[in-house]
């Protein structure tokens, strides 16, 4: 049956809002409904995986659905249904697949960039402390970058620093004017207070992601005496606001025990956090401190952890190095995101500081079919092992083909640095987790479909 996109998009709205009235006795109804209505091999994975949810009211999963509606403010909730389910249903993804069918190429679901290079923090072993104010993207190629994205079918753009909040008037403008997409910040929280919230609460299509090092003795120790309150403070000022927000978790070998312990999910989760995206520690940059790269053990201990309690607890989480399995490999690249430094550079990713094109030279669509986009693309994915999916943390040499084979160039602001030098701080770091990788494969893998299938909320 072919349902015509206009009565599609009035089926979502008028299904959200009878979800809205009670959303706890609801949800069952509105799953019989779609039951009905589809053939029973339409999504037939994701509306088992579903309904095994909503059938019991304690299931983690279910609780944060519920979470949703008594937590979050209406007006925001509304606003992100109506970008990230009908926006990106039934205007943005048209866009996507008609410009991926005509240049036969990438269309991220994500454009992450930097309006900055300064910050207000210091941090051990951040790239961003050794730049310091010395770029800065204009409002005008801020809102460039949107048009052009909005232009190819992309709605999701996500800001990163530097300290993205630096510049937080010139982004709730943008969010704003743009009230059509969703944006997000990575963001150490600091600059959060009550009367951006409220800014916030206004344009409604803006969610925070607080860099968190794990609890007190391990934030502040990272991040200077006195950061873990003043996240705490802006935290509490968020939830008391009813605004959502997420956490973002950069794992090293100091503080790997403290984030993947089940006291810090249920603080997080206490907090008011919604979902918590987990990264691992990379040695990029002159200040790079390459002894803070967890060990092959203490990378499984979070594989183990974050896959435990995301069976328990009511929070969605994502380790963009060990959920490979996932998504199938790396996401970046233009595969699904890509990244725009301070100075314009458009790289394939916000750790892989190599770049052939800048922003005030090309346009995102050039930048897709340049060299190095290009060269991604056929390299993808770069281990038939999907817990190896980074071609510089897992497969350093892969980095090192791409960068080199186009001439890309270092875009580093302090010391540009060789790929080759970079590539060689994690050569004995890969070697050893493909060891521990190829074992977690044989063990669940592409061999376990249910495993795959019981985390398919994880996929992008």
């Amino acid at each position: 049956m072919n349902i015509p996109d206009n009565i599609k998009k009035l089926g979502m709205k008028v299904a959200y809002s009878y979800l809205d009235k009670d959303p706890g006795k609801n949800v069952p109804k509105l799953m019989d409904w779609v039951d009905r209505i589809l053939p029973p091999e339409a999504f037939e994975g994701q509306r088992k995986v579903f309904r095994t949810v909503i059938e019991d009211p304690d299931n983690n999963w279910f609780r944060l659905i519920r979470s949703v509606w008594t937590d979050i403010d209406s007006g925001v909730r509304k606003a992100i249904f109506q970008n990230f389910f009908v926006n990106a249903n039934f205007k943005w993804t048209p866009k996507q697949k008609e410009i991926r069918e005509k240049y036969n190429l990438d269309i991220p679901w994500a454009i992450l960039m930097d309006p900055t290079s300064a910050c207000n923090l210091k941090c051990t072993g951040c790239w961003a402390a050794e730049y310091g104010d010395k770029l800065n993207m204009s409002y005008e190629t801020l809102d460039s970058i949107i048009e052009q994205g909005k232009d190819i079918g992309i709605s999701f753009f996500i800001y990163s620093g530097g300290e993205s909040l630096v510049r937080k008037k010139d982004i709730i403008s943008l969010c704003a004017k743009h009230d059509d997409c969703q944006f997000l910040a990575f963001t150490n929280g600091t600059l959060i207070d009550e009367e951006f919230a409220n800014e916030m609460l206004r344009v409604k299509n803006f969610i925070p992601a607080i860099s968190v090092e794990g609890f007190e003795q391990e934030t502040d120790s990272r991040r200077g005496q006195g950061t873990f309150a003043r996240v705490e403070k802006a935290m509490a000022i968020l939830k008391r606001k009813k605004l959502p927000f997420g956490v973002s978790c950069c794992y090293t070998s100091k503080n790997v025990d403290a984030i993947g312990s089940e006291e810090y999910f249920d603080w997080m989760i206490d907090q008011g956090v919604k979902f918590c995206w987990f990264f691992t520690y990379i040695p990029v940059g002159k200040a790079a401190v390459p002894e803070l790269m967890v060990s092959p053990e203490q990378r499984e201990f979070m594989y183990r952890q974050v896959r435990k309690f995301r069976d328990t607890k009511p929070i969605f989480t994502m380790d963009f190095w060990n959920d490979g399995e996932y998504v199938e490999g790396c996401i970046a690249g233009g595969r699904k995101y890509l990244h725009i430094n301070a100075g314009g550079d458009i790289e394939p990713c916000a750790f892989i500081h190599y770049s052939d094109s800048n922003i005030h030279e090309k346009t995102l669509l050039e930048a897709l079919q340049s060299p190095l986009f290009m060269a991604y693309r056929k390299g993808q994915p770069f281990n038939s092992n999907h817990l190896r999916p980074c071609p510089l943390l897992d497969n350093p040499q892969k980095l090192r083909e791409m960068v080199e084979s186009t001439g890309a160039y270092s875009t580093d602001l302090a010391a540009p640095e060789n790929v080759r030098d970079l590539t060689d701080k994690c050569v004995e770091t890969s070697k050893k987790w493909a060891v521990k990788a190829d074992e977690l494969w044989q063990e669940c893998g592409k061999a376990c479909a249910g495993c795959a299938e019981k985390n398919s909320s994880v996929q992008l």
